[in-house]
This record gives C-alpha cells, sequence and structure tokens, in this order.
C-alpha cells in the first residue's frame, strides 16, 4: 500500500514524534549518517542538539501530512529546504548517504514492529522526501548564498543592535520575507533574520537583532559584530505580505519583530495610495521602542499609517540612560501601557482587517489567540511559524 497505508505511515510519524521520545531515534541516524559518509559531519554545526530537534518536528510534521493526503505544503516545503540546502555544499551524493542511513535506522529502531508494509510505507515516504529536495537543488541555477560585508553597526538599546550590509550582489527578496544569516563568530550555525528594508538594487540590507539569553548567535551579533565583518545570506523564505486590494491592516510588532513588517511598510510607501495601516509597536519598557524616529518619518509623510507605540512598564530601568532616549515625537500616538495583546484588543475584534503579527513565539501566540477571541477571522492572521 506504501503511501496510502495510513496506520503505517503513522508508526512512523510517531517514530519520529519529540514529543513521544524520538531522541533515540534521531541521534542515531546522524550518528549512521556521520559513520558511512564522514564528509557531512563537517556540514552540521558540532553542537547538534537545535538540528536534532528540528529536522525531528519536521518529519512528524511531513508525516502527519502524508497521513493526511495533503500535498501542496510539503512539496513547496521541501522543494524550498532542498535549494536552501545548496548553502551548507551539500551534493547529490550526500542524499544517497542520507537516504540509506534514514531507512537503515528507522529498520533497526522498529524491528520488532517491521514487516512488509512498514517497509513498504518507509522506503517510499524517504524515497519522496528525499526526491524532492534532489530535484529542487539540481534545479536551482542561482548561487546558493550572497555574502557581504558590515558597514555600521548601531547599539540601539542593551540588547537590540541595527546591523548594516553592503552585499557583493543584491539578494532578491519580497519585503516581510526572511533569510538566515551565517556570521564569522558562529560558522555552521545560520540563524533566521528578517530585512528591515526592501530589497535594494544596489546591495544595502539592514536587520535589527535582539540579544536572546542563552542564544549563542544574537548575543555574538549585538555583542561582538565590527565593521569589516563578512557575513552569508542564504535565499529567502516566508510569504508575508500585504494585499493592496485585500483591505486595511492591522500590523502587531513585538520588539524586532518590527523589521519585517518594517520592510513591508516602507515598500507601500512606493505607492501614494494605500489601505490604511495601524501599527502597534510593543516592548517591555519605552526605551525598547528603538525605532520610533523612523516610524515617525515614515507616518508623517504617508496619511495612510498610523503608529501606536506600546510598553508593558511605563517608566525605564536606570540602565536605559546609557542609550539614546527613545520617546514619540510629536504627532505620533500617543503611546499605551500594557501588553500588546490587551492594548491592540481594547481597539475592537478588527475584524474587517488583514492582521500580521511579528515577534517572539509567546507574543505572536498570545496575540493571535486574542484577537480570534475577539473575533478576527483566523485565516486573515498572517505570521512566520511560532517555532523557529
Amino acid at each position: 500500500m506504501g503511501l496510502d497505508d495510513r496506520d503505517a505511515l503513522a508508526t512512523l510519524r510517531d517514530a519520529f514524534d519529540p514529543e513521544a521520545g524520538s531522541g533515540e531515534l534521531i541521534h542515531r541516524f546522524y550518528t549512521r549518517w556521520f559513520a558511512v559518509d564522514g564528509a557531512v559531519r563537517d556540514l552540521f554545526p558540532p553542537d547538534m542538539d537545535r538540528q536534532r530537534t528540528v529536522f525531528a518536528k519536521a518529519m512528524t510534521w511531513l508525516f502527519g501530512e502524508l497521513i493526511a493526503q495533503r500535498a501542496d505544503e510539503p512539496v513547496a516545503f521541501l522543494a524550498q529546504l532542498g535549494r536552501d540546502h545548496r548553502k551548507y555544499g551539500v551534493t547529490q551524493r550526500h542524499y544517497d548517504s542520507m537516504q540509506d542511513a534514514l531507512l537503515t535506522t528507522l529498520r533497526s529502531h522498529l524491528i520488532e514492529r517491521w514487516d512488509d508494509r512498514l517497509a513498504d510505507a518507509a522506503q517510499q515516504a524517504v524515497m519522496l522526501i528525499v526526491g524532492i529536495m534532489r530535484g529542487a537543488a539540481d534545479a536551482e541555477k542561482g548561487p546558493p548564498f550572497v555574502d557581504g560585508s558590515v558597514v555600521d553597526h548601531i547599539r540601539a538599546t542593551r540588547d537590540v543592535s541595527v546591523v548594516r550590509l553592503q552585499l557583493d550582489e543584491p539578494l532578491h527578496f519580497h519585503a516581510g520575507q526572511y533569510v538566515t544569516v551565517q556570521v564569522p563568530q558562529w560558522p555552521r550555525r545560520w540563524r533566521y533574520l528578517s530585512p528591515s528594508i526592501p530589497a535594494d538594487r544596489s546591495g544595502a540590507i539592514e536587520f535589527h537583532v535582539r540579544s536572546v539569553a542563552g542564544g549563542m548567535v544574537s548575543t555574538a551579533i549585538v555583542g561582538e559584530t565590527a565593521l569589516g565583518d563578512r557575513w552569508r545570506l542564504s535565499n529567502p523564505h516566508g510569504a508575508m505580505h500585504v494585499d493592496r486590494n485585500g483591505g486595511d491592516v492591522l500590523m502587531v510588532a513585538g520588539g524586532t519583530g518590527l523589521a519585517p513588517l518594517r520592510s513591508i511598510i516602507m515598500n507601500l510607501a512606493r505607492w501614494g495610495q494605500n489601505p490604511r495601516v495601524h501599527l502597534f509597536f510593543g516592548a517591555k519598557y519605552p526605551c525598547d521602542l528603538y525605532d520610533l524616529q523612523t516610524l515617525w518619518q515614515v507616518a508623517s509623510t504617508n496619511p495612510w499609517l498610523s503608529v501606536t507605540p506600546v510598553s508593558e512598564y511605563s517608566s525605564d530601568p536606570p540602565w536605559a540612560a546609557d542609550f539614546p532616549r527613545v520617546e514619540p515625537p510629536r504627532g505620533l500616538h500617543v503611546r499605551q501601557t500594557g501588553t500588546l495583546p490587551e492594548v491592540v484588543t481594547r481597539y475592537g475584534s478588527w475584524s474587517d482587517r488583514q492582521i500580521l503579527v511579528c515577534g517572539g513565539p509567546a507574543m505572536v501566540a498570545a496575540t493571535r489567540a486574542a484577537l480570534i477571541a475577539k473575533g478576527a477571522d483566523p485565516r486573515r492572521i498572517q505570521h512566520d511559524p511560532l517555532d523557529g
């Protein structure tokens, strides 16, 4: 039965599910793969914990989609994954060894349940997954990455930096998308960042980065980035956007989640007429609202844009004195106090709006839930994946 055998596919999905304890299977797969193809190990970071977790979640989702007989999203996801993996230096030979290692590991891990039906489903599923990735990578003719040099590093707040680069060649992306980035302080550790300006023909690009507790890459970017550092950027991901013919827009940005929404707003500013856009920009303290001056400048010349600053606390901590004072300029909406879900839903349900929410996973989930409870249509709420 192969891919039509939902019971066999469910067994395979459960084997990968981290909630069901897939750690041993995932560890054995990578160990086997690296043993049979030593060159593969050099493509991955020394610490594999995050890689194993991401792989387990992705495989669990893929098998869930196969069980549900949904094809469009998995095919698009795998094709993008194949194209994106070119940045690691993955070759066709690596796909062969990956397929063999994965099938062998599944068989040994599920040996007590392994039969012809399970073997057939596993082989067809793994061949499909690897085949789509391999085919997409082979069909892509453009460069797998673009390099660039840091030309400016602004420490906007205690834990937020604005980093500007000049790329060796332009990177083509849609406003609102994100890219994977590798910095010299942490080779082979790729992290997702959203450009805060639209694609630029000259190769200029800007990122807003917040240092996350325990985050090695983000902490290094904020604390150690120097002029002249060479960064590597992969091809873009994501589909967050504003439909200019789709009605008015609500945007909710938490911290550096402002970056992709700022990029969309600046892209919209190319047109004289746009749907009304109301942006709520929130942070913990008033001093964390680092980009109010730019937002005011854009809003002052674009009457379709309204900006409401939001902070959880009404006053700044003592350390804020070490950084530039951030106050809403005259003409910007008065700053509101509270969490973003609370403040945004005070204004109503926003049920008639296109809604874009960006920020930390907890804030995005809470804001989405609050908007839906207030009456917003969940189908009109866009956000990037909650688990990066």
